[in-house]
């Protein structure tokens, strides 16, 4: 290590004190840095554009996948994002799913599915919390109702539907009754 610093004061010239100071101090915190970073990457896992995966896919870390995956994805507790250029033919699972490239199949997610710009999703959600970003595209349909509430919002909708459609009904009867 000492030989670097002697390295580095003859290409520095005149700054040749300030800047083994300097650069001791950022070396060996950016030597602290970097195993942390190392830590933060290895619980993040990344698929390239050039890679193909047919079959079932599992994980206990984040993964964000640039390339194309056929089958079934299940990262329950964990964040799973589909980059720009992914192009995913698969059901989701996952405990947040960010879509950027394209999806086709069913995306269940416990916290939160969020579309972004370009994004593209063809198929059913289900999860507490649905973002969609204004460029993006989504067919299909939409459940946000969560776990433990399902039971207790299925019968909500049941009563809530039959009362309102018989009153316009019976107010267009009244009406052509009248004119």
């Amino acid at each position: 290590m000492w030989k670097r610093d002697e390295a580095v004061k003859p290409t520095s010239g005149q700054p040749a004190t300030p800047a083994p100071v300097v650069s001791t101090p950022p070396a060996s915190t950016s030597a602290a840095p970097q195993p942390e970073s190392r830590r933060i990457e290895r619980d993040m896992v990344n698929i390239g554009k050039s890679v193909v995966i047919k079959g079932e896919l599992n994980g206990s870390e984040d993964l964000t996948i640039e390339g194309q995956v056929e089958g079934k994805i299940e990262l329950k507790d964990h964040v799973l994002t589909i980059g720009p250029n992914g192009k995913i033919k698969a059901e989701l699972f996952a405990k947040s799913v960010v879509v950027l490239g394209e999806v086709i199949g069913n995306v269940s997610a416990s916290e939160k599915v969020d579309i972004r710009e370009n994004g593209s999703v063809e198929g059913d959600i289900t999860s507490p919390r649905v973002a969609i970003a204004e460029g993006a595209h989504f067919r299909g349909s939409v459940d946000m109702a969560q776990k433990t509430s399902k039971a207790a919002s299925g019968p909500r909708p049941a009563e809530v539907k039959p009362q309102p459609a018989p009153q316009p009904v019976m107010q267009a009867q009244q009406a052509q009754k009248v004119g």
